[in-house]
């Protein structure tokens, strides 16, 4: 009951912040300079077929009618057509979504697998020069940019030692793990030295309580020790960090996908900013904002479930 009574609480946020994204993405697309009628009939187009291309995309209604039908579309799964592609965005989306769910699931896991061991190693030996040399590469990642990163990457691991393809996708699920592999890589370093550097300061912390000392007087094993007590609770603040840093994750895959010309839905939203694509901008970003927002549920979930004294 606890945590139904959380994920109550957490849904009546979620929906408000959707609603919040909704306005912001309506009115940040149309203050962008540019018009889509132009975009789509060229600088030769005359006043008139202008005119008529707006009525046809409903650009000459009032912004508050415009904004209604969007809202209405939204819970309706209704985005329109892509203005510039010509298809449905709902297609758009069913094409592209699980690539981009794919590559950041895998950068997920692979900053996980990085950074759980490489945080145990440093605050176990705290001051020696391994936790040091560990903090240097941490820091080192967090200062590149994302694009270096994959620039280096691609460059060495794909065009020189012809390791990995330097770019686009594969044609099943484990060619697409292969494909994907560097992208993923790319987008995890960073988010790794976040979570490792949280992970090996909680985990310091959590060493030296007096609980620690408790169980280890008892003669338990130093295996049950880390695994059922130290890293039980040194975990609940690596696991807010990696919900709090999903949406910036997405962020990096829009960076990644373009990159590496992965078709996922990130490189179609820069595409798609660029050709002043209402329709796609718009579902793509209340699609994200959904599923960052599911995220965060799922998060504050396994909080409560790791310790049930938050949200109480």
């Amino acid at each position: 009951m606890h945590v139904l009574g959380i994920l109550a609480r957490r849904l009546g946020q979620i929906l408000a912040s959707v609603v919040m994204v909704a306005l912001l993405v309506f009115t940040l697309m149309r203050l962008l300079p540019g018009d889509p009628a132009l975009t789509l009939l060229g600088e030769r187009a005359t006043d008139a077929q202008i005119a008529q291309l707006h009525h046809e995309l409903g650009l000459d209604r009032s912004i508050l009618v415009q904004f209604w039908e969007f809202l209405i579309h939204t819970v309706t799964l209704r985005f329109g057509d892509s203005i510039t592609l010509r298809v449905p965005v709902i297609t758009l989306v069913r094409e592209g979504l699980p690539i981009t769910l794919m590559l950041t699931g895998m950068a997920a896991l692979m900053a996980l697998l990085i950074a759980v061991p490489l945080a145990f190693v440093a605050a176990l030996r705290p001051g020696s020069w391994t936790d040091a040399a560990i903090r240097v590469v941490s820091q080192v990642s967090l200062s590149v940019p994302v694009f270096y990163i994959g620039l280096v990457l691609l460059v060495v691991l794909a065009a020189g030692l012809h390791w990995f393809p330097v770019g686009g996708i594969g044609k099943g699920f484990f060619e697409d793990l292969y494909y994907l592999f560097l992208p993923a890589l790319t987008l995890s370093l960073s988010l790794s030295a976040v979570l490792l550097r949280n992970l090996r300061q909680s985990l310091i912390e959590v060493l030296q309580a007096e609980y620690v000392e408790f169980a280890t007087a008892k003669g338990l094993s130093r295996r049950v020790i880390l695994g059922r007590h130290v890293l039980r609770n040194a975990w609940i603040s690596t696991i807010t960090l990696l919900g709090l840093h999903i949406g910036s994750l997405v962020g990096g895959a829009v960076i990644t996908e373009t990159v590496f010309a992965i078709p996922g839905i990130g490189r179609l939203t820069i595409d798609s900013i660029f050709s002043r694509d209402y329709a796609v901008v718009q579902g793509l970003t209340m699609v994200l904002a959904v599923l960052v927002s599911v995220v965060f549920l799922l998060v504050d979930a396994i909080q409560a479930l790791l310790d049930p004294r938050m949200g109480a």
